[in-house]
C-alpha cells in the first residue's frame, strides 16, 4: 500500500494541512500532480457529465484514519465526511487494537439479487416446480444479459422463488384484498461491480422467457439493496487490561461495552443510534471511494431487521473468562471497484491509490468497510460506556464553534484553548470569550 508497508502516520493529526499532504507524498510516493487532485479533484466540466441540473461542487472534508492491520495487513483508510471525530475515533481505536493484532475480516462472494414480480399468472402454475424444470434455461437465458460477467466467471448462478408472507391485519400496511403475485429471485455473481446495473439489465431481459413460462405479467425488474448473501464481516479480541483508564479498569470498560451493546441488542430505539454510529464509519469510506453510501444503508438497516425485529448490527462479549473483549460485525456491503466514479471521479482514484491492494477487489474492500464500522462503534460505545460521547465530541468540535462565532484564523487557537480549559463549548460562552480576547488585543495595539 505504501513504500513503507505501514499505515502508521506518527503525529499526523498534529500537523498542519501542507504538513500532512507533505508527509503523504514521502510516505506513498506520489507525484505533485496526484496530491492537487485531493484538492482540486472534480471539475465542473465532469461533474456536469455525472448528475443534472450541475450549477456547482459541493465539497466535503477528506481525512485519513491511519493504524489499521488488517488481517495482518496495514492499510490507511480514507473517509470522507463532516462530522468531527469520526477519523479520529477510527484512528484511535485502530491504533488501540493494532497492539494486539488489529482485527481478522472475511467477505462473501459479491452475490446480489435481481427481483421479478409476476401478476395474474393462472393458480394452476407451480412457480416452484416450474422453476425446477426450467433452472437451466432461464439461467442461461440471464447469462446472455450479462456476457462481460460471465464471461470472467461471474454472471447468473441460479433462480428461486421468493415466497412472500402475508401481512398481518394489524400491520400498516395490510389490505383485505392482496393481489396475488409471485417473485423471483436471480441471484448474480457481480465480481468487482457493486452490480445495480448488471443486475437491471439481466431481469428486465429475461422477462419476456419469465411471462412465457408463467403465462403471467411480468411487473417490476430491480434489484434488491438488500444484498442479504454478499456479507463482510470483521472481528477483533483484545485483552482488558489495555483497556485501563485512568480511575476505570481494563475489566469494568469491558463490561460496561458489552451491557451498552445488550441494550442495542434488545431495543430498536437505542439500536437506531447504534447502528448510525456504524454507518458513520462506512459511509465515510464509501463516498471517498465513490461508492453508493445510500444502497448501502438501506440493505444494512433491513438486514437489522431481519428477524423480524430491528437490532444491533454488533455484538460483544467478554472472552478467555473475562480475561478479554471480543467484538465482531456482520453486514451486507455491496461495495464496488469498478464501474461509476469509482475510477472517473479524480480524488476517488488517489483515495483508492492510497488503500493501496485493499482497495484492489470489491471483497477487499467490503472488509475494510466492516472493519471501520466496527471500529466506530466500539470508539463510540466505549465512550459512552466510560467518559460519555459529548465530551470527547464538543472537544473535536470546538474549531467549528470558534469559526462559527466570527474567530478570525489568528484567534482560533486561543478560543479553543479557553473552550477546553472550561470545559464549555457552548456558541454563547464562545462569543464572549472572543470579545475578552479582542479587548485584550485592542489593549495591547493601544499601548504599543
Amino acid at each position: 500500500m505504501s513504500k513503507k508497508s505501514d499505515s502508521r502516520l506518527p503525529g499526523f493529526y498534529k500537523l498542519s494541512v501542507d504538513e500532512r499532504r507533505e508527509m503523504l507524498k514521502k510516505h506513498f510516493g506520489l507525484e505533485n500532480d496526484v496530491m492537487e487532485k485531493l484538492v482540486n479533484g472534480l471539475e465542473v466540466e465532469k461533474a456536469d457529465l455525472m448528475v443534472e441540473n450541475v450549477v456547482g461542487i459541493f465539497g466535503l472534508p477528506l481525512g485519513l484514519a491511519p493504524n489499521f492491520l488488517l488481517d495482518g495487513e496495514p492499510v490507511v483508510v480514507p473517509m470522507a465526511v463532516e462530522e468531527p471525530s469520526v477519523v479520529a475515533a477510527c484512528a484511535h481505536v485502530a491504533k488501540l487494537l493494532g497492539g494486539s493484532g488489529g482485527m481478522t475480516t472475511q467477505a462473501s462472494a459479491s452475490l446480489m439479487t435481481g427481483q421479478v414480480q409476476i401478476l395474474d399468472y393462472p393458480e394452476t402454475v407451480d412457480l416452484e416446480q416450474l422453476v425446477r424444470e426450467n433452472q437451466a434455461r432461464l439461467v442461461s437465458e440471464a447469462n446472455r444479459f450479462c456476457p462481460g460477467l460471465y464471461r470472467r466467471g461471474g454472471g447468473c448462478q441460479k433462480v428461486s422463488v421468493h415466497r412472500l408472507d402475508p401481512l398481518p391485519p394489524d400491520h400498516p400496511h395490510y389490505v383485505a384484498d392482496e393481489v396475488r403475485m409471485g417473485v423471483l429471485h436471480f441471484t448474480i455473481d457481480c465480481l468487482d461491480a457493486m452490480g445495480a446495473n448488471a443486475v437491471n439489465t439481466v431481469v428486465e431481459g429475461v422477462a419476456p422467457l419469465v411471462e412465457e413460462l408463467t403465462q403471467g405479467r411480468v411487473l417490476l425488474r430491480i434489484l434488491s439493496n438488500l444484498s442479504d448473501q454478499r456479507l463482510a464481516k470483521a472481528r477483533f479480541e483484545i485483552p482488558v487490561e489495555h483497556l485501563n483508564m485512568p480511575g476505570v479498569s481494563g475489566s469494568e470498560v469491558a463490561a460496561g461495552v458489552v451491557a451498552a451493546y445488550r441494550f442495542a441488542a434488545i431495543d430498536p430505539y437505542r439500536a437506531a443510534t447504534h447502528n448510525k454510529g456504524i454507518m458513520n464509519g462506512i459511509d465515510a469510506v464509501a463516498i471517498a471511494t465513490g461508492n453508493d453510501w445510500r444502497a448501502l444503508e438501506s440493505g444494512v438497516h433491513a438486514f437489522a431487521a431481519r428477524a423480524g425485529r430491528y437490532s444491533s448490527l454488533s455484538r460483544y462479549a467478554l472472552g478467555q473468562n473475562g480475561k478479554t473483549l471480543i467484538g465482531e460485525i456482520e453486514l451486507p456491503l455491496a461495495v464496488g471497484t469498478v464501474g461509476g466514479s469509482t475510477q472517473f471521479h479524480p480524488s476517488v482514484v488517489v483515495a483508492r491509490q492510497l488503500m493501496g491492494e485493499m482497495a484492489a477487489s470489491s471483497e477487499r474492500l467490503a472488509r475494510v468497510m466492516a472493519a471501520v464500522g466496527l471500529a466506530q462503534n466500539f470508539a463510540a460505545i466505549k465512550a459512552l460506556a466510560t467518559e460519555g460521547i459529548q465530551k470527547g465530541h464538543m472537544r473535536l468540535h470546538a474549531r467549528q464553534i470558534a469559526l462559527a462565532v466570527g474567530a478570525k484564523e489568528s484567534e482560533v487557537k486561543e478560543l479553543i484553548e479557553i473552550m477546553r480549559a472550561e470545559n464549555n463549548f457552548q456558541p454563547g460562552f464562545a462569543t464572549v470569550k472572543l470579545a475578552e480576547i479582542r479587548g485584550k488585543a485592542l489593549k495591547k495595539t493601544s499601548v504599543a
